[in-house]
């Protein structure tokens, strides 16, 4: 059986005409869904219990395990999600005072082995399906109490795949679950709410403004070939040349620029001269640069760049006339940050119960269900 939560609406009006239920019933059920947050038909209490039975025997509605859940001392929360068949996946709750950011993976590990980042040296076991990334937000939502109802103001606001796994090689299931995001009768999230991040795989890079019109975030960290390659493999690929002219041919909505996430390595990328070099990379495409203090983790090759080589390097991007703002690391005591993400965290941070508990989800007593927590607390 399919998820329900991996239906678009036009898919789920089709299912149920096919189920001999009537079309009105699509909206009362993506409304429960997608707007209050359930997926147990048992509590759908304006459906005939005959239909709710068909929708039990035709839909899966399975609710991942969450085998950990950990809260970083500046309020960043990082969830340890455990799919239907064992895989595990992470997801990260960044708040801040005017939004709320979820981070979330695309497949299990990575497969482009960047040096800098702790996923990749995971490998990669599988892409995850378009239910399972839907879920990481569903989940999310309800562990934070943030089914508040449709055009009412929400704690997590703003949705990045940014999490485990390149976007662009699950390509199919991360835009169907932007879509389902996306549907104004459901979560409602608008195309600048979301963002897909990319280390650049050029051929795919058109379809996110064709097809989506999403924000648009690159792995660039480096402004030559040469390093790009040492720390990134995937420039063997697809090089600087060819990135830039795929960006340069992308289809940017107005005001709208490109984000390029640039990671601060010591003595690697972190120099004035890199910093004049980036902005010549860029220029003639409408930019701003996220530079990122490099998060270490254990085993990891390279060492944050220092704060005098982050601010000079930022200072040199102004002056050339580039916008350019320095990420504030969070939840990096919890190894939330970017780059730090890796599913084995379970085994390497946190405490292990006897036995699975199974606690209520927050909000009111019509949207409870019940989840599954193995392992979970404050300091995990």
């Amino acid at each position: 059986m399919r998820h329900i939560l991996s239906y678009t609406r036009q898919e789920l009006k089709a299912k149920l005409t096919e189920l001999g239920l009537k079309p009105f019933r699509t909206k009362q059920l993506w409304d429960w869904v997608h707007v209050r947050g359930v997926v147990d038909f048992d509590l759908m209490d304006n459906l005939p219990k005959r239909e709710r039975l068909i929708l039990a025997e035709n839909f899966s509605s399975f609710l991942p395990t969450i085998t950990a859940e950990q809260h970083a001392s500046d309020g960043v929360i990082k969830w340890l999600f455990k799919m239907e068949d064992g895989h595990e996946v992470e997801s990260v709750f960044i708040p801040e005072a005017t939004r709320g950011t979820l981070c979330i993976s695309s497949q299990v590990g990575c497969t482009l082995t960047c040096r800098f980042c702790h996923t990749g040296t995971q490998g990669l076991s599988r892409n995850l399906s378009t239910e399972e990334i839907v879920l990481q937000v569903w989940m999310a939502r309800s562990r934070i109490d943030d089914w508040q109802g449709r055009d009412k103001p929400r704690k997590i606001s703003n949705i990045v795949f940014m999490g485990m796994g390149e976007p662009l090689y699950n390509k199919d299931n991360v835009f169907t679950s932007c879509h389902i995001f996306m549907d104004e009768h459901g979560m409602g999230y608008g195309s600048r709410k979301i963002t897909i991040s990319t280390s650049g795989v050029v051929p795919e890079i058109p379809a996110i403004g064709e097809e989506l019109g999403v924000n648009l975030a690159i792995s660039i960290h480096a402004s030559n070939n040469e390093t790009r390659t040492k720390i990134m493999p995937i420039n063997n690929k697809y090089d600087l040349g060819q990135l830039i002219e795929s960006v340069k041919a992308f289809r940017l909505k107005e005001t709208r620029k490109i984000t390029w996430e640039y990671i601060m390595l010591d003595g690697i990328n972190d120099s004035e001269e890199d910093a004049k070099a980036l902005v010549k990379l860029l220029d003639g495409i409408p930019s701003m640069v996220n530079l990122i203090p490099f998060n270490p983790w254990p085993g990891s090759p390279y060492k944050p760049s220092t704060t005098e080589n982050i601010t000079k390097f930022y200072k040199k991007l102004q002056r050339l006339g580039m916008i350019a703002v320095i990420r504030k690391t969070r939840g990096e005591d919890i190894l939330a940050a970017c780059g730090q993400l890796r599913s084995e965290t379970s085994k390497r941070n946190t405490v292990s119960l006897e036995f699975p508990t199974v606690v209520d989800v927050y909000g009111t007593e019509a949207q409870k269900q019940r989840i599954k927590v193995e392992i979970t607390g404050a300091e995990a």
